[in-house]
């Protein structure tokens, strides 16, 4: 009896400018799986299709008989063909083949739109989606919920078309080139000054907003640390992050006290909201030079993040400290041990933390990231609302960035295999709660209250104390194997306020609000209207400078392990 000779398989692949005979053979089962016979003639398939090729020839149970090919120059897609005489043990003949795909249709649909809207389009429609959420959530809760829940004009849904004008006047200004946090705060103040924002009875949810905006904003501070580059680079850092913080907290202090009349301590807290240095601007920019490889040649990008870190971890805890003081209701006994025992109770809590999510969930766990993530957020929430109910909010700041501190620098000991999102979680996070953030701060600015000299006085005690900091950068930069327009590159990367300013901006004015310190708020109000003028004038600015000057202060890099600083 004749043995039934199995038909050979041919994966054929058809591209646009490939020449026709490009084929691979692969020998049928009886055959040695190294014995089979590739011709080449104008492309390539990468081993690991043929391995996978080679070990799926018989289907599996359930399986439809597709050789699934990944990583293949074309567009691959496995048919199975019909079946037909000269089968070879009911396995039918695999067809590949690759559809020739033309740009024609997609550039024609792209021709249709704004040459801004295409270059944008990857920023601008993240937002919009938040958008088209938040549209389906109203229509069902719409559908479902009482009508004082639902209601447009209810206090719920004032507040949640805040933040949705918010998200859309940012997306917007985005378009422009300017920061988008700028229509996100315009809007708020829009939404102040029409009689829009009487959130009625919501005013509770509404601190806790801004809380989460908080501990958002410290917990990526605190993943931001790399403990390696701090070993490395400990001393400069620290150069450029106390010297010019120094500088700046102490110009805003003396200014405030005699143009703004604020306390010693209160004109210390403003110093500390101030100094803070935007990471969103910050890194949004770094990010942008990093693809054209400008500045890698001395890891200038490691140095500014690191910087900036460094200065936000500094200002937060700082002014967690000067808020518990000013607010402390007992004796002068108490009042000075507050920041010393928050300390302490700061750096137990999150280390204790920190070290937990090293250890739960396991690294071999399916849901590791997704569990990762929310205790990290959790634990950063407990440490603010559970340290301010404890008497000692100074301790909040601190145990979330020492959270993220001490299980970051766990995590990246990992093996790349093991990778953490738990950063990438908290990025997403914050594209809900950035309109949130600088909403709510703008809408403390009301026009019918807002006296003209403190807006004059702010803006010159912003403006002195901005310079004051450039200059006492640039001189902590002397000494580095920087040059002079690296130096200035640095210094100017301490400029732009925004991020932080929003989170710790309307905290004073809140807790005032919350222990009805009367005698408080009208302090409070004046930090706050100086946070709102440190984010209009530096943002924008910062933020374009740092784009326009880095082309001709930086050097084009053009090495691959030019990210190091050496």
């Amino acid at each position: 009896m004749n043995a039934v000779t199995p038909p050979r398989i041919y994966i054929t692949s058809v591209e646009e400018g490939a020449e026709e005979g490009t084929r691979l053979e692969l020998p049928p089962e009886s055959d040695p799986p190294q014995q089979f016979a590739y011709t080449n003639t104008a492309t390539s398939i990468p081993s690991i299709d043929l391995a996978m090729a080679l070990n799926k020839q018989q289907p599996a149970n359930g399986n439809d008989g597709a050789v699934p090919l990944t990583s293949v120059a074309g567009d691959w897609h496995p048919v199975r063909g019909p079946a037909r005489d000269g089968e070879f043990d009911g396995v039918p003949r695999l067809q590949m083949y690759t559809r020739s795909v033309s740009p024609q249709p997609a550039q024609t649909m792209a021709g249709r739109c704004p040459a801004s809207l295409r270059r944008n389009w990857p920023v601008v429609s993240q937002p919009l989606a938040l958008l088209l959420l938040f549209g389906f959530l109203w229509a069902i809760a719409y559908s479902i919920l009482p009508p004082e829940l639902s209601n447009p004009a209810g206090g719920l849904m004032r507040l949640a078309f805040l933040f949705v004008g918010a998200q859309a006047c940012g997306i917007l200004v985005s378009l422009t080139g300017l920061p988008d946090m700028l229509g996100m705060l315009f809007w708020g103040v829009l939404y102040a000054n029409v009689g829009w924002a009487d959130f009625g009875g919501y005013e509770r949810l509404e601190v806790f907003l801004r809380e989460m905006a908080l501990v958002n904003i410290m917990l990526l501070a605190g993943l931001g640390l790399d403990y390696g580059a701090l070993r490395s680079l400990f001393r400069f850092i620290m150069q450029l992050t106390l010297v010019p913080t120094a500088a700046e907290v102490a110009a805003v202090a003396v200014l405030s006290r005699y143009l703004l009349d604020l306390p010693w301590l209160w004109g210390v807290l403003l110093g500390l909201v101030e100094t803070a240095i935007s990471p969103n601007v910050v890194v949004t920019v770094l990010l942008r030079l990093k693809e054209e490889r400008l500045g890698l040649n001395k890891g200038i990008h490691t140095l500014i993040i690191a910087m900036t870190s460094c200065n936000d971890v500094l200002a937060i805890f700082l002014f967690g400290v000067i808020l518990g003081v000013i607010f402390s209701t007992g004796n002068l006994t108490s009042q000075i041990l507050q920041g010393p025992i928050g300390i302490v109770i700061g750096l137990a809590y999150g280390t204790v933390c920190g070290l937990a999510l090293l250890h739960v969930p396991s690294y071999q766990a399916k849901y590791t990231n997704g569990l990762r993530f929310a205790m990290t957020a959790l634990a950063g929430t407990l440490s603010v609302v559970g340290s301010k109910m404890a008497g000692y909010p100074s301790a909040g700041a601190l145990g979330c960035i020492v959270t993220a501190f001490v299980a970051g620098t766990g995590w990246r000991k990992r093996p790349p295999t093991e990778c953490n999102e738990v950063s990438m979680y908290l990025d997403l996070l914050w594209k809900f709660l950035k309109p949130v953030s600088f909403s709510l701060i703008g809408k403390e600015v009301n026009f019918s209250v807002l006296a003209g000299e403190t807006v004059l006085y702010g803006a010159i005690t912003l403006l002195v104390a901005v310079l004051l900091r450039l200059g006492f950068s640039y001189l902590s930069t002397l000494g580095s194997e920087l040059n002079w327009k690296e130096k200035a590159y640095v210094t100017l990367s301490g400029f732009p306020k925004a991020t932080v300013q929003a989170a710790l901006g309307p905290a004073a004015l809140d807790l005032a609000r919350s222990l009805n310190a009367t005698e408080e708020i009208e302090k409070a109000q004046i930090v706050l209207i100086v946070t709102v003028l440190a984010i209009i004038l530096t943002a924008p600015l910062g933020a374009l400078l740092m784009i326009k000057l880095a082309p001709r202060w930086l050097k084009r890099s053009t090495e691959e392990n030019d990210e190091q600083y050496r």
